[in-house]
């Protein structure tokens, strides 16, 4: 395991990441970030105008550069997008700069989740249930790549996973 003090959180839109990522920070005192409201901040405009201009592609591009800035400094907890395992960049670098958690969670689960959610351009689909399987198919061997853990996140709020977290990372690197 590396020595960094960083902690990214990965796992499929809806998995909670934002919700544990700011209370885990809380709780450690560190700085949170969330990958995508900050590529918003540097753009300026919401994510599905981006995937509209440039599409996912652009869109992978600059979640990529702000995964090298956000990654190069210390004592800070991520959420990431759920697509930024889909670059083996992204995983490399995550995994080398921090603790990478993975948090799993159903597609069933995630779709009752994000279902309202009008700010998930790859969800804007017929059958958003099926585009979340897949996605899941797609992406889990990816996060299990990148992760030093891998959390159920199916059956705790997020404060139970925020206390599961702090154990794990106190009995492995004495954070």
């Amino acid at each position: 395991m590396n020595n960094r003090s960083n902690i990214y959180l990965v796992g499929l839109m809806g998995a909670g990441k934002t919700t544990v990522g700011r209370q885990l920070a809380k709780r450690l005192g560190r700085t949170f970030y969330d990958s995508d409201h900050e590529i918003v901040e540097r753009t300026g405009v919401p994510i599905p105008t981006i995937f509209e201009i440039e599409g996912e592609e652009g869109f992978r591009r600059r979640e990529a550069q702000t995964i090298v800035d956000l990654t190069s400094g210390t004592d800070i907890v991520l959420a990431t997008g759920g697509g930024v395992v889909i670059n083996p960049d992204n995983r490399a670098r995550l995994r080398e700069t921090g603790w990478v958690v993975y948090l799993n969670v159903p597609p069933a689960m995630l779709f009752e989740r994000t279902r309202h959610d009008r700010n998930r351009p790859l969800l804007r689909v017929p059958d958003p249930l099926a585009k979340l399987e897949e996605l899941h198919r797609q992406r889990d061997p990816l996060y299990r790549e990148a992760a030093h853990l891998v959390v159920d996140g199916s059956h705790l709020v997020a404060a139970g996973i925020v206390q599961h977290l702090l154990r794990e990372f106190n009995r492995l690197c004495k954070i």
